[in-house]
């Protein structure tokens, strides 16, 4: 808890208001589902979870490190599937299924990162593109251990005791609202903790320029491979959390290379290389997600009079807006570009910046 603190007079300033006024959203945050009972607002607060954790765990190597992934999806479904297995063939429960999903994206990361980390360009990120569709072909082929294409179905989750006393027994949304809360602030922590050491002073040199790293006596390929499974435990444990939270997976579903581009999405949204840019990336992704899913955007079109719902432009975007996420999300990708090259936490501090020298 002393770390939680350190960290928000850290990020949110020395201000006893700003540090007073992020202890109050972290209090809130623990308080949220003893106000809110809502089911649907409790599953975005816990996709807005999961979203933050990929985010984070991405950024540790895309970000510091300058690796960019398109791959992670592979250590997301190496979670995922590791879990449910353990837990649907051999009855061993989810906490330490994930625990197993950890060292199985361990092992995919370091066989990946020892082979493509000796060379410069951009052969790591075909790499784990690469890794990612053998992921996936596997899980759908090995029909014995993966269930194929179908995939696999859970319908009870194990109470969790200790000792003899039961803490949750899972049958509401709130023990995985709490789960995907310290996850995700752990997650926080270990990349504050990780900018702020000499490990991230390492990491941002080899972004900055791998030659001159080297010349420093930085081994890159040993600190490449070291984000990379810093990375990959992270991106596991939200794999195993959306798993056991969704109670169901499939290859489509945790192996589809769409997961990776969203992961990415996130942090370009927010600020890559930053500590708080993929909660800020997260924040604006998930609901803009749910809200193409669930046709929102278009009856929020209707409701303005920008177009009638009987209209012919109003049947094509009823019936096409909510399969259109990835045209969305390109058009997201290049404004963001054009206009706010370092994220949306970037064009704040810009913002913030220029008001204090007017």
């Amino acid at each position: 808890m002393k770390s939680t603190f350190a960290l928000i007079r850290t990020t949110a300033g020395t201000s006893p208001v700003a540090t007073a006024l992020g202890l109050a959203v972290l209090a809130g945050l623990f308080l949220f589902p003893s106000f809110v009972q809502s089911p649907y607002t409790l599953h975005i607060m816990i996709l807005f979870f999961l979203s933050t954790i990929q985010g984070e765990a991405w950024n540790i190597i895309g970000g510091y490190t300058g690796q960019y992934s398109i791959g992670h999806v592979a250590y997301f479904g190496a979670g995922a599937y590791t879990t449910m297995i353990l837990m649907q063939y051999k009855q061993i429960p989810p906490w330490y299924g994930m625990l197993a999903g950890i060292g199985v994206a361990l092992v995919v990361s370091l066989i990946i990162g020892s082979i493509c980390f000796r060379l410069q360009g951009p052969y790591f990120v075909l790499a784990s593109i690469a890794v990612a569709e053998i992921m996936r072909l596997s899980a759908i082929n090995l029909k014995d251990i993966t269930n194929g294409a179908e995939g696999i179905l859970i319908t009870e989750i194990p109470v969790f005791k200790i000792g003899n006393t039961v803490v949750t027994d899972f049958l509401s949304k709130v023990p995985f609202y709490y789960i995907g809360l310290v996850i995700a602030l752990v997650t926080i922590l270990v990349t504050w903790m990780v900018q702020n050491s000499k490990l991230g002073y390492y990491f941002q040199a080899i972004r900055e320029d791998q030659d001159a790293a080297h010349s420093l006596g930085i081994s890159l390929p040993i600190y490449k491979n070291i984000a990379l499974a810093l990375s990959a435990v992270f991106t596991s444990l939200s794999g195993s959390f959306y798993a056991v939270y969704i109670g169901y997976i499939d290859p489509s579903t945790v192996l589809n290379l769409d997961i990776s581009v969203q992961i990415v999405l996130v942090c370009i949204i927010g600020g890559i290389g930053t500590i708080w840019g993929p909660v800020i990336g997260a924040m604006v992704l998930v609901p803009l997600s749910e809200a193409l899913r669930s046709d929102l955007i278009a009856e929020m079109i209707f409701k303005t009079g920008l177009t009638s719902e009987g209209s012919a432009i109003g049947t094509f975007l009823k019936e096409n807006l909510a399969h259109a996420h990835a045209l969305i999300y390109g058009i997201l990708v290049v404004v963001v570009i054009l206009f706010m090259p370092d994220g949306v936490l970037g064009w704040v501090k810009k913002l913030t910046v220029q008001k204090g020298r007017g």
